[in-house]
C-alpha cells in the first residue's frame, strides 16, 4: 500500500513536472514580444527633433498631422528653452518661427482634409491646446530676451494668437452673442426733391 501511494504521488508530481516544460516556450515567446515592444517604444520616444520634423512634413492627413504636432512642438520647446539658457536668442527665434510655420501647416491641412471642425474636432482640439502652450512659451521668452531680438518674436506671438482665434471660431462657430448682424435693407425710394427747385433746375428767386 505504501509503495502504491508513493508510486501514485510520483506519477502526479511527474505529470506536473512534465507540464512545466511545455509552458516554457509560450512564456519565452511572450517575453520576447514584450521586449520587442519595449525596444520599439523606446526607439520612438527617442526620436530626434529632425526625425519628428521629417515625419510631420510627410504626413498627409490633417488629424494625424495635428496630433503629431504635439510631440514635435514639445521637442521644439525643449530646444528653444536650452537655447534661452545659453543666451542664444537667435536660435530661440528661429525655433519658434518654425513652430509657428508647423502650426500653420497643420491647421491648413486640417481645414483641407476635415473642414467641419464641429463634426471632426479630433485634430482641432489638441492643436488648439498645444497652440495655447506655444503662445505662453513665446510670451515668457519675450520677457527675458534682449530688445534687439524682440520684433520677430512679437510677430510670431501675433501670428500664433491669430491662429488660436481662428481655431476657436472653427470649433465653436455658433457661440452666443457672436451672430453676424443682418445687412441693412436696400432702399428703393428716391430722396424728396427740393420743393423750391423747379423742374427745369433753376432755383426759385424767392
Amino acid at each position: 500500500m505504501a509503495g502504491s501511494a508513493t508510486h501514485s504521488r510520483s506519477e502526479k508530481s511527474g505529470g506536473k513536472a512534465a507540464l512545466i516544460p511545455s509552458c516554457l516556450p509560450v512564456t519565452r515567446l511572450f517575453l520576447a514580444f514584450f521586449a520587442l515592444f519595449l525596444v520599439a517604444a523606446a526607439a520612438r520616444a527617442a526620436e530626434t527633433l529632425e526625425q519628428l520634423q521629417q515625419r510631420f512634413d510627410k504626413e498627409t492627413d490633417g488629424i494625424h498631422k495635428a496630433k503629431l504636432m504635439q510631440k514635435l512642438g514639445d521637442a521644439q520647446f525643449e530646444k528653444e528653452r536650452q537655447a534661452a539658457r545659453d543666451n542664444d536668442y537667435l536660435t530661440v527665434g528661429l525655433v519658434m518661427e518654425k513652430y509657428r510655420d508647423n502650426v500653420r501647416a497643420a491647421l491648413d491641412l486640417l481645414k483641407k482634409t476635415h473642414p467641419d471642425a464641429e463634426k471632426h474636432p479630433g485634430g482641432y482640439k489638441p492643436l488648439e491646446m498645444h497652440l495655447g502652450r506655444g503662445i505662453r512659451e513665446v510670451h515668457d521668452v519675450l520677457l527675458v530676451m534682449p530688445d534687439a531680438y524682440r520684433p520677430p518674436m512679437q510677430i510670431v506671438e501675433r501670428d500664433l494668437r491669430d491662429m488660436d482665434a481662428e481655431l476657436l471660431r472653427l470649433l465653436f462657430p455658433r457661440r452666443p452673442g457672436e451672430q453676424p448682424l443682418p445687412p441693412p435693407p436696400a432702399s428703393s425710394e428716391k430722396p424728396p426733391a427740393d420743393s423750391r427747385t423747379p423742374a427745369d433746375g433753376r432755383k426759385d428767386p424767392s
